[in-house]
């Protein structure tokens, strides 16, 4: 696989100070086995374990061309993550996705390669559809996550069998043009913006993807998000 293309990881963290070097090894490795001209924006919240000192210690390894660092100061919230990390992407494409390992980048040349065949705007990992799946959740978890995508399958009828996945791969320009049009900010972003960009009328391809628990830290998930969550669909179900 080879292109002139380029691509820009946009990287949220907070508190990932065990899971960043590995995530930047094996997606410097994916990018350079496949000869993909590449950039991680990492976006650090003031992560308290020390995440932005091992970020910088990353960016003198592999160079301020690879790792980019574009900090700030507390925990602002996942989808202004997002709009902060993409004013500083020079990539024709950008993938979002998580820094915990949830998102393996075993699975990028696969999206790279089914957005080329397709020329797609969007291609999105799906755990629902194909071989996708899900590891290392009990059975609570699964149930939330089936719940909460069969409920906005329902109200907001996306044509999207993970509306809740935030692994994917953008063309910039298409990012750029959905995201300025999105008002959330926390856990109902990702759901946003694939409605949004279905209804604007750009081409989403699925991807199979398998999802893994992250390896370290805790979960962010909590009892508050999923409420935020569901009123951000049916906020969604009456403005789109």
């Amino acid at each position: 696989m080879s292109s002139k293309e380029k691509y820009t990881v946009i990287l949220p963290t907070y508190n990932e100070r065990a899971n960043l070097p590995i995530i930047i090894w094996l997606l410097a490795r994916t990018f350079t086995e496949n000869n993909l001209d590449w950039e991680v924006i990492i976006v650090d919240d003031g992560s308290p374990d020390g995440t932005l000192e091992i970020a910088q210690q990353l960016q003198n390894l592999y160079t301020p061309s690879h790792i980019v660092l574009k900090p700030r100061a507390g925990k602002l919230g996942l989808g202004t993550a997002y709009v902060h990390g993409l004013k500083y992407a020079t990539g024709t494409y950008v993938i979002i996705m998580d820094a915990d390992f949830s998102h393996h980048p075993k699975f990028l040349p696969k999206m790279i390669s089914m957005q080329r065949e397709r020329n797609c705007d969007i291609v999105t990992g799906t755990r629902y559809a194909g071989d996708g799946g899900v590891y290392g959740w009990d059975l609570k978890r699964k149930l939330v996550s089936r719940g909460a995508n069969l409920f906005a399958d329902t109200v907001l009828r996306p044509g999207v069998s993970d509306l809740t996945g935030s692994f994917r791969l953008y063309k910039r320009e298409v990012l750029e043009t959905v995201i300025s049009s999105t008002e959330s900010k926390g856990y109902t972003f990702q759901m946003e913006l694939i409605t949004r960009a279905k209804g604007m009328g750009y081409k989403v391809a699925e991807c199979p993807i398998s999802f893994v628990d992250r390896v370290y830290g805790e979960s962010k998930l909590g009892g508050d998000e999923i409420v935020e969550y569901a009123k951000g669909v049916l906020n969604l179900w009456m403005k789109v």
